[in-house]
């Protein structure tokens, strides 16, 4: 069977194997293997773990969730060429997938023309709308401006921009330039390096800002780029103390490949932390190392890929048909318990209401909580203007 044959896949039988009715077939889109896929494979065990979990339970409405499950190799390219041929050859209605921007928008030329539905659990920069999108991850008002504001109160101003060269760092780093700027701030450097750059590139980068001597690295660089720019840093004997470094993407899974010292002390805006003390979590990471049969590692876009599988299976129990024309419009200004919190699909946009939070990872590769927001509803297009939300009361973190 060739890598990309589309297979059933699943960890053990399940006591739902005898259903009746047709099967809900559904496409997995993440890759397995390049340049992102220690984040893409916790993403697609997310996704095939909640299936099973809804299956376990009775399926939708007694029809078993049949995942077929594709690596597109991280190829921004493979991820129209998959998607396609989920839907044409397989007539899958419904895609889980994508991580990068260059990849989803790939796959939604494909799910658009088909007519199918994208769910997408990873966070992006926004100004985007897609009548056959559900948008799961954070966008720039709830992930960009709690980490720009927690920063700028922390009496760090000068700024140096690195990040991944494509559409979604860029956008990153022209939203929180601006923030920067208009609090009187100051960017001393900025350097993009393409995706699968050689280590030295990582060493000429941190030199340029040892000598420029920021107060902030402003990162966004995603994939194996994370790994080499934490390992450039910490080899040139920088220090999080002094120079952090903070991310949009650095996650829990990142920091067991670099290492937890290398790791420690830098910081992290996202929806969602392994460490979130929610008995909604607790309960949910005991049943997932079950499923595992090991410790997990768990990140903001695993905790996405899993509770947008939830979501949607509420809705296909409500209309009974994926028909994606029908299906969205269930999806569309639902609510839905997450390990984070309570998460729902803005009816006007597609885009999903979401808990931020600030963390600073801790020496054991797991993230302390410093900072918080209640649930911030999303605003993909910043319509509105920036406001001052964030909280540091631990008291305050949603149950």
């Amino acid at each position: 069977m060739g890598k990309n044959t589309p297979t059933a896949e699943r960890k053990k039988p399940l006591a739902s194997d005898k259903m009746a009715g047709a099967p809900i077939k559904v496409g997995i889109l993440f890759s397995q293997t390049g340049v992102t896929s220690a984040t893409e494979r916790g993403m697609s065990d997310a996704t095939l773990f909640a299936i099973e979990q809804v299956n376990a339970a009775g399926g939708i409405n007694g029809r078993e969730i049949v995942p077929f499950l594709l690596d597109p190799g991280s190829q921004p390219d493979a991820y129209y060429d998959l998607a396609n041929k989920l839907l044409v050859e397989f007539g899958v209605k419904i895609i889980f997938g994508c991580y990068m921007s260059s990849s989803r928008k790939a796959a939604l030329r494909a799910v658009e023309r088909q007519n199918g539905l994208l769910c997408y659990p990873a966070q992006y920069e926004g100004f985007e709308y897609s009548r056959n999108a559900i948008y799961c991850g954070a966008v720039a008002n709830q992930n960009s401006y709690p980490l720009g504001e927690y920063l700028l109160e922390s009496s760090r101003s000068r700024f140096y921009m690195v990040g991944s060269d494509y559409i979604w760092p860029r956008e990153s780093d022209r939203i929180m330039t601006e923030m920067v700027l208009r609090d009187g701030g100051e960017i001393v450097g900025r350097q993009y390096l393409k995706l699968g750059a050689k280590n030295y590139e990582f060493v000429e980068l941190v030199k340029n800002i040892k000598a420029k001597q920021p107060d902030v690295i402003f990162c966004n660089f995603v994939g194996d780029s994370i790994i080499k720019f934490y390992q450039a840093y910490a080899d040139a004997g920088l220090s999080a103390t002094t120079m952090p470094i903070a991310s949009l993407t650095t996650s829990e899974a990142d920091i067991a490949v670099m290492g937890h010292d290398v790791g420690a002390g830098h910081i992290t805006s996202a929806t969602y932390f392994q460490t979130h003390l929610s008995p909604v979590n607790r309960l949910c990471l005991q049943k997932y190392e079950k499923w595992k049969g090991q410790p997990v590692i768990t990140n903001m876009c695993w905790e996405a890929a899993y509770f947008q599988v939830g979501l949607v299976s509420e809705a296909l129990r409500e209309v009974e048909t994926d028909e994606p024309d029908v299906l969205r419009k269930a999806i569309l200004g639902r609510e839905f318990l997450a390990p984070q919190g309570k998460v729902r699909i803005d009816p006007s946009n597609g885009h999903a209401s979401l808990w931020p939070k600030i963390g600073r990872a801790r020496d054991d590769g797991q993230f302390e909580i410093v900072a918080i927001m209640d649930r911030v509803v999303p605003d993909p297009y910043l319509v509105s203007s920036f406001h001052r939300h964030l909280h540091s009361e631990m008291n305050a973190l949603p149950l």
